[in-house]
């Protein structure tokens, strides 16, 4: 979702008020591991002897962190796909962040958010909602859409509509998945607020699509309860961006992956 945290102003637009947790324990323990808990929320699933090369720490030590944040609940792990015949050794495990652990990085005003949704359906319906959540994201559109809409091909733009999400405060990545690019948002600040409200997610897919000139599909939500938010982008010719507000309602989630995987 395009705003960090729910702030509710008098023009009853969300403004981003910051994502960052100010709660980091003090100290070279709690710096590392909080550096640990950043890396399996952009990278996750991933591997604990992945994590120790990307941050130049001895497995042991990004062992011992993801161990702690096991215990505390703030990550889990999964077995990595046999994609080769490896021997008789034991699979791989891949690591990545609970719900609890990605809210270390921000989930503040949730509460104020949904009760203010709430009212905003009993008095106004769905459309009121919906009309709320395409002002909010009419916002990023139009700061963005220069930088977006330039790239030449479909690879560059979602490329770029990823590093215009990580300036504002989120982890996105894109890559080359088949025929097409994928789409990562590995923090969604209001999946709390999305859950109850997809409203959020149907327009932000919808401006993904407008910026990127095609047909996007979401194969994955953070609100849904999946590892990531998805979004495939399939390489075809360009067509003329539609306006944010015009009727480019596109994308689900139904044909998603329980890791955020790729399109079938």
């Amino acid at each position: 979702m395009f705003a960090s945290v729910a702030e509710i102003g008098n023009t009853g637009v969300v403004k981003n008020v910051g994502t960052d947790s100010t709660g980091v324990p003090a100290g070279h323990d709690g710096r590392t591991r909080h550096a640990v808990a950043r890396l399996l929320l952009e990278q996750g699933p991933v591997t604990a002897a992945s994590v120790a090369d990307r941050l130049g720490l001895s497995p042991t030590a990004v062992r011992r962190h993801i161990d702690a944040l096991v215990a505390d609940g703030e990550a889990t792990s999964r077995e990595a796909p046999r994609r080769t015949q490896r021997g008789r050794g034991r699979p791989a495990k891949l690591f990545l962040l609970t719900e609890q652990g990605r809210s270390r990085f921000g989930h503040a005003y949730d509460d104020l958010a949904v009760a203010a949704l709430r009212f905003l359906a009993e008095q106004g319906g769905e459309e009121a909602v919906r009309a709320f959540a395409q002002r909010r994201v009419t916002a990023f559109v139009d700061q963005h859409r220069e930088a977006i809409v330039a790239q030449p091909d479909a690879a560059d733009r979602a490329k770029a509509l990823a590093a215009a999400l990580t300036r504002e405060g989120y982890a996105a990545s894109a890559r080359h998945v088949g025929a097409g690019e994928q789409l990562c948002q590995h923090l969604c600040p209001v999946a709390h607020v999305a859950a109850e409200f997809p409203q959020l997610c149907e327009t932000e897919t919808a401006a993904f699509a407008d910026l990127l000139g095609t047909h996007v599909q979401r194969l994955a939500t953070i609100a849904r309860g999946d590892a990531v938010c998805t979004t495939h982008i399939p390489n075809t010719p360009r067509t003329a961006p539609a306006h944010a507000d015009g009727p480019n309602r596109v994308g689900d989630a139904d044909a998603r992956t329980s890791d955020g995987g790729e399109p079938a």
